[in-house]
């Protein structure tokens, strides 16, 4: 493997990466807002689950939108 190929792969490798760190924030971001809420109005669970829903429809969208854009 040349050199500029193997930078080429890793580069490849860090972008996924970082697209994977991303969604994931957006899940536990959703979570935690939601346990925050949950806490200060007393709602248990029915925040935090809404939290990881709409954390996750954005974590997918954002992934969709990073496919949409690499295809």
């Amino acid at each position: 493997m040349s050199r500029s190929s193997y930078h080429q792969e890793l580069g490849k490798a860090v972008t996924a990466e970082h697209h994977a760190a991303g969604f994931f924030a957006s899940i536990l971001s959703g979570m935690l807002l939601g346990l925050g809420l949950d806490a200060w109005l007393g709602t248990d669970p029915v925040l935090v689950v809404a939290g990881i829903v709409a954390g996750s429809v954005i974590g997918f969208w954002r992934m969709w939108q990073v496919a949409d854009h690499d295809g």
